[in-house]
This record gives structure tokens, sequence and C-alpha cells, in this order.
């Protein structure tokens, strides 16, 4: 029985790996529905298989606009592909694929963590900073060229499902990858303000609408209209968990009035201490093979005592 459930879930990750290289993400994440990526009983002796399941996964909710789940999803598989990096190293055929998934799932959580920001892990945000720290800068000033750069770097390489008679692509001069980057930069346009406009409210508890407009200089019904998109892109962010503190700021409109409420979430430090320890173990165990390996037996003459 659980041969079959193994292979069921392999199978379901062959197919959420199809459904995203066609761009059909929702029918993708109905493969694997029944399906707990955390459950070491699934996926857990084919660590390539799970990496890549988690990788689609995440992907794919990543397009559909569900980044809370994303997060969700790469902090656990980059965590674990952490913990077995010495596996993976002594298997050279796959330690290539595993790398470019890990600088992938990189790229596209920086991407998620600015449109949802969400307390990341300690060993997680330092891995960003060291791959993207000059591009997540630029994010949080408002570049929109980064968008682009990163999502290129992450997202897989997409397969058309149709086959042109003729030598023109039926998606044009960029082809497939173009067309979902256009979805992506829509999305981005949306988002566009409320980078800003939540770096404003995280400075009141309460502010006027028409002095809102005036910092943004924009009139008072455009101001509206941000902030209904605001919510509106905060519950879809929130994804499947439904988890109230997705963001770290609320608000609630009444009349012309902007009440603000703070919903920080609560550091955790007990993962930066865990990360802290596994390195020293990490670092004894090298030193002591190093030690060992430059220790050369004493060569003893016959007869001397």
């Amino acid at each position: 029985k659980q041969w079959y459930q193994r292979r069921v879930a392999i199978t379901a990750g062959g197919l959420l790996r199809l459904y995203c290289l066609l761009g059909d993400y929702h029918m993708a994440l109905t493969c694997i529905e029944h399906i707990q990526f955390k459950d070491k009983d699934m996926m857990a002796l084919v660590p390539a298989c799970q990496i890549t399941a988690n990788y689609y996964a995440g992907f794919a909710y990543f397009m559909i606009r569900k980044y809370a789940n994303t997060i969700q999803l790469y902090q656990h598989i980059l965590g674990y592909m952490q913990r077995t990096k010495q596996f993976f190293q002594n298997r050279s055929f796959q330690a290539e694929d595993i790398n470019k998934k890990n600088d992938q799932m990189l790229a596209l959580l920086a991407i998620a963590s600015t449109f949802c920001p969400l307390r990341l892990d300690e060993s997680v945000n330092i891995q960003i900073k060291e791959k993207h720290n000059e591009k997540v800068t630029r994010l949080q000033h408002g570049d929109m060229t980064v968008y682009d750069e990163l999502f290129f770097s992450g997202c897989p390489k997409f397969l058309s499902p149709v086959v042109s008679e003729t030598s023109s692509s039926p998606f044009g001069s960029s082809g497939p990858r173009g067309l979902q980057l256009q979805v992506f930069k829509t999305e981005v346009e949306q988002q566009r303000l409320i980078p800003t406009l939540r770096s404003f409210l995280k400075l009141y508890t309460s502010i006027p609408i028409s002095k809102l407009a005036k910092f943004l200089d924009m009139h008072e019904n455009e101001v509206r209209c941000c902030l209904m998109a605001f919510k509106h892109k905060k519950e879809i962010a929130k994804g499947d968990g439904g988890d109230q503190t997705t963001l770290d700021i609320d608000f609630y409109v009444d009349k012309d009035m902007i009440h603000i409420s703070d919903t920080k979430i609560a550091r955790h430090y007990g993962d930066y201490y865990v990360q802290q320890i596994l390195k020293l173990k990490e670092s004894n165990k090298m030193i002591i093979s190093a030690a060992l390996s430059n220790t050369t037996p004493v060569a003893t003459t016959p007869g001397i005592v």
C-alpha cells in the first residue's frame, strides 16, 4: 500500500510540473490537492522529486497570487535543502539541478515577500540577502525592471500547448515565457503603489484620506481605490491558510478617516538558535575530519625502543 501511495505522489508531481509548464496553474494544484508535502512517507525517499514538486507547487501558488502559500512551501523546502546539502554534494549528477532550483526559489521568494511581507526564517533571509541583496533594495524603492529580472531567474522554461503550422510562434517573438511575463507584469502594475501606501500607513494610527492623498500626490477618489486594491490583494495573498496576520498592517475606513491597527508578527528566536547550532556541529565535523586527514602515522625503526 505504501509503495502505491508513493507512486501516486510521484506521478502527481509529474503532472504538476507538466501543467505548470503549460501555464494551467489551477489544474496543476488540483493534481496535488490530496498530497501533503510535509508528509515524510510520500516523497522523502526521492529527495529530488520532493524538491521539484515543492518548487512547481510554490510557483503555481505564486502565479495565482497566493503568495503566503508560496512563502510557506519555499521556506520549508529551502530549510530541508540546507540540512541535506551534504547529501546532494555527494551526488554530482543531481547537485547542479538542485542548486539551480535553490536559486530559482530564492528569486521567487524575494518577489513574494515584497508582495506579502511575512516573517521569514533567519536562514532563508540570509540566503536571499547573499543572492539578491541589491535587487531587494531596488524592489523596495519601486524599480519595476527588477521584477522582470527576478521573474526570469525564477520561472521554469514554459512549453507551448499548441504547435504552429508556420515558422512564427503563436505567442509572438517572445514565446510562452514572454506571455507569462506579461501576466505577471499586470499583477506588478496593480501592486505598484501598495508598498508606498503601506509605508505611510505604518507611520500612523489614524489619518484622514485627504492628508494621505497629499502625501501620495493623488486625488482622494484615487486613494480610496488604492485602499480597496490593498484590501483585495491582502485577502488574496493570505492563500488557503486564512492567517489574519499575513501582512504586517491592517486598516479600515470610517467615512473620511483611515484607522490603522498594527499586527506585527512576533519574532521566533528558536529557529535562529537551532540554525546556529547546526552550523556549529557542521564546522566541528569539518575541523575533526581535516585534523584526522592531516595526521600521519609515526614511522618506527625495528629494534629501537
